[in-house]
């Protein structure tokens, strides 16, 4: 199944958000491996550094898109769908596709390949009068 961001968006909540995204892989499987420098040339490119940065726009600074997660820090850009070195040797153009990208951060981004939910941000605590003193209730 090919993910994509207009799918995503759909999804009104982060944990929603984060299920569609997750690939429960395992840490310590080899993705590019050896051919980790196709990787690295490919993301110090000027066209992907462009479009880099017009997802970050696109996505408001918020990890997956979503209001009230805003980022403070490092922005990682997802593939939504696995890549392959063979993809980066053949300019596969959904390498460059906005509909296949998301901005996340590590943390997010790390949950979403191995599928530990334990990683993921929680939402804001929302407070109430009164509820930091237990006898005022």
């Amino acid at each position: 199944m090919i993910k994509t961001y207009s799918e995503l968006i759909r999804l009104p909540t982060f944990q929603e958000r984060f299920e569609y995204l997750k690939l429960d892989g395992s840490v310590g499987i080899e993705t590019f491996g050896f051919d980790r420098y196709l990787n690295q040339i490919f993301y110090n490119s000027k066209e992907w550094k462009q479009l880099r940065n017009e997802i970050i726009v696109r996505d408001r600074g918020c990890d997956l898109a979503c209001e009230g997660y805003e980022i403070q820090g490092n922005i990682i850009i997802h593939h939504m769908n696995p890549i392959t070195p063979e993809d980066i040797i053949n300019r596969n153009d959904d390498l460059l596709n906005p509909e296949y990208l998301i901005s996340t951060v590590l943390n997010t981004h790390n949950a979403i390949h191995y599928g530990d939910s334990s990683l993921l941000p929680h939402a804001p605590v929302e407070r109430r009068k009164n509820d930091m003193c237990p006898w005022r209730h």
